[in-house]
């Protein structure tokens, strides 16, 4: 696949590889893709949860358990 960027993109990207962010352009697109990629599942994700009927109030006793796990973790 070959992509064409503005010059004021190329000069981003350049950027970006020249502080760290990212070893290579390529690399850095694979990485702008993986990040479109799981925001888009994740948009996916909180549209199902927001279109499906409540099933629990989410209220301090729910969080509870969840509150216990996290607090027995290293």
């Amino acid at each position: 696949m070959n992509a064409s960027l503005t010059d004021d993109l190329r000069s981003f990207v350049g950027a970006r590889v020249a502080v760290g962010s990212c070893a290579s352009t390529s690399e850095y697109v694979r990485s702008s893709i993986r990040f479109d990629r799981d925001r888009a599942s994740l948009e996916s994700l909180l549209s199902d949860g927001a279109r499906s009927p409540v099933a629990a109030t989410a209220d301090a006793p729910f969080f509870a358990p969840l509150r216990e796990i996290a607090d027995s973790r290293p």
